[in-house]
């Protein structure tokens, strides 16, 4: 997965914050990665407002804001959809803020 956010938004920083949490910016947090027992959580800061056609977003879905992929060991996540997630994800940073 980090391999697909680094090919996907030229650019981006990566760092580990809070407490060992990598979290990928590109104009501001596209998301974060945290390891739990049972799955791979990757939340999306403004996940609520990008398009999801594909239906990556299974968790953290009644929120306002945030959105999440759990990734269950063995599954797969479709590659192409999950680059066009990171790149609404960058595009949506890059919009002008509301005041």
């Amino acid at each position: 997965m980090r391999k697909l956010i680094l090919e996907a938004a030229p650019g981006v920083i990566e760092e580990v914050k809070w407490m060992g949490t990598p979290v990928w910016s590109h104009g501001g947090i596209i998301c974060t990665g945290e390891a739990y027992k049972q799955v791979v959580k990757l939340t999306f800061a403004k996940g609520a407002s990008l398009p999801d056609p594909k239906r990556l977003f299974n968790s953290s879905l009644e929120g306002n804001t945030r959105r999440a992929i759990d990734i269950r060991e063995g599954e797969e996540v479709d590659a192409r959809a999950f680059t066009t997630l990171i790149k609404a994800a960058v595009a949506h940073n890059s919009q002008p803020k509301k005041r």
